[in-house]
């Protein structure tokens, strides 16, 4: 690896809720820990740094952009065998490889798996630097996109039942009195839990209530009615 200044200033201390990006190294080479360590610190992002995938798994995930910059050899449970347990449980969470010997064969296989980048010592910084930021983009689209559907689902889940059942069958197409009919309820009843729905998922429009409901995959209504 190419040499990180030594004297980088040190950063200011963190807050007590640090929200900077968190960059994980997983690599049972201290000397590599610790130059990534220095090298994460001087671009203001937060290292932490684990010696195997064990130690690694310890770690809770976390709610801030993230990414993790991980060796292919490692003792007990491998690189790859990690990458596949954080596509899982971190799906939020991308993946640098690095490796001392790499082949092309563990490199697509990693590739394939949805790593971010797959780079060889002794490593580049520019190199590096230029993936890590490009995978914590892409963490930050991810966090985005989840807590977007926390609060879609929330939304959902303040429905009664019945409304729920009402925002069924409107998007699947069927107007307030076939709804009516559908539900054994007057035409009357289904606007009044029709607007509760638009109310509480915040939709604008018909549109708007659809698409939401494409985004939870919510279940196709069962109609009965002719």
């Amino acid at each position: 690896m190419s040499s990180t200044h030594a004297t980088c200033h040190e950063l200011e201390a963190p807050l007590q809720f640090d929200v900077r990006p968190i960059v994980f190294v997983v690599d049972d080479d201290i000397s590599v820990r610790e130059s990534l360590e220095l090298m994460i610190r001087c671009e203001g992002w937060q290292p932490q740094t684990f010696s195997s995938a064990h130690e690694f798994l310890t770690r809770p995930p976390v709610l801030v952009p993230n990414c993790l910059v991980l060796d292919v050899s490692l003792p007990g449970l491998n690189g790859l065998e990690l990458q596949k347990r954080v596509a899982v449980e971190r799906t939020d969470m991308p993946i640098i490889f690095i490796t001392g010997h790499g082949d092309v064969p563990m490199t697509v296989q990693a590739m394939k798996a949805g790593a971010v980048e797959f780079l060889t010592k002794p490593l580049n910084n520019d190199v590096l630097l230029t993936a890590i930021r490009a995978a914590l983009e892409r963490s930050q689209v991810a966090l985005n996109l989840a807590a977007e559907m926390r609060v879609l689902w929330n939304r959902y889940s303040s429905l009664s039942q019945r409304e729920q059942q009402v925002m069924a069958l409107v998007v699947s197409g069927l107007l307030n009195k076939q709804i009516g009919g559908e539900l054994g309820i007057s035409e009357i009843t289904v606007k009044a839990h029709r607007g509760k729905v638009m109310q509480k998922m915040m939709a604008g429009s018909l549109a708007d209530l659809v698409k939401m409901a494409t985004r939870l995959r919510l279940a196709p209504a069962v109609i009965t009615a002719a």
